[in-house]
């Protein structure tokens, strides 16, 4: 707008190239090109799958379902239940898994809310220490467990794992409940004590059922990061407690086997499942990575 002899003149408001809430062209091209690299290896591991070649070459030549017939034979075969079978692998991973996501849970709920609703000395060095697997090297921390677990005088087995599992998804049960304790004011126990709950059915009532996305959240992670681990479990592994992913790594070292592929295909939509159950129950609420 200008002003020229007692007169004014509007001019035209230049209106962004992109509105509020709208991708540029650019900024699109970028997402695309992230996303695809991001899906690149599960495309990758899909392709070979369907793989009609006898050797692991890619891009495949022909597509045929043969790895995952052999992979059905492989779980179905007569040694299934032998220590080296997917069957028990599986199983044993699935053991684990749930063992983890349970324990895991039991410590993660009252942890946070001490952490959440309390001042005591230590604090910062306690929260540090629950986060300190987010960091800390892997490998490192297989090896400290294994001469840790070796020098005590019983063998604990598939203990070994549960134990190794649970302190790798702590962090992510902790920060899952703790992102729903802080929508949590002590507002809604000091209510219910006011009308005659006792401060542990104020946290059995109110508080635990205000937390469930969380606790929810924080269980499927736990179950997803079990499951799916390797670098810790090769350390602390038997002949016994072999999880699926050491079996898988173990069939491709010995042999080359392309059928591992329709077996990671297995665990990825497993894996799948999950996430679009955590989504369906829960939504955004409470889901903190």
């Amino acid at each position: 707008m200008s002003t020229q002899g007692g007169s004014v003149s509007m001019l035209p408001m230049r209106l962004p190239s992109t509105l509020p809430g709208r991708l540029g062209k650019v900024t699109t091209l970028l997402a695309a090109v992230v996303l695809f690299l991001a899906a690149l290896p599960i495309l990758t591991m899909i392709a070979m799958s369907f793989s009609a070649s006898d050797t692991l070459e890619f891009p495949p030549h022909a597509y045929s379902l043969q790895w995952y017939r052999a992979a059905w034979h492989t779980f179905v075969s007569p040694d299934a239940n032998s220590a080296l079978s997917m069957g028990t692998a599986l199983a044993t991973s699935l053991i684990v898994a749930a063992s983890t996501m349970i324990i895991a849970t039991l410590v993660s709920v009252p942890a946070t809310y001490a952490l959440s609703r309390y001042r005591f000395r230590g604090k910062p060095a306690v929260e540090q220490l629950v986060a300190l697997p987010l960091v800390y090297p892997l490998v490192m921390l297989g090896l400290s467990l294994l001469l840790v677990f070796n020098v005590l005088p019983v063998e604990l087995g598939m203990f070994r794992l549960i134990i190794a599992h649970v302190i790798l998804a702590l962090p992510f049960t902790v920060k899952n409940c703790a992102a729903s304790v802080a929508s949590i004011g002590p507002e809604f126990e000091e209510a219910a004590c006011v009308m005659g709950a006792s401060p542990q059915r104020a946290m059995i009532d109110v508080v635990l059922p205000l937390m469930r996305p969380g606790i929810l959240a924080g269980m499927l992670f736990a179950f997803i990061i079990s499951f799916n681990e390797f670098t810790v479990t090769f350390f602390l592994y038997n002949i016994d407690t072999m999880t699926l992913p050491v079996w898988l790594y173990s069939r491709t070292v010995s042999s080359l086997d392309p059928t591992v592929f329709s077996f990671a295909v297995f665990i990825v939509a497993i894996d799948f499942a999950l996430i679009w159950l955590l989504e369906k129950l829960i939504g955004d609420n409470g889901v903190a990575l």
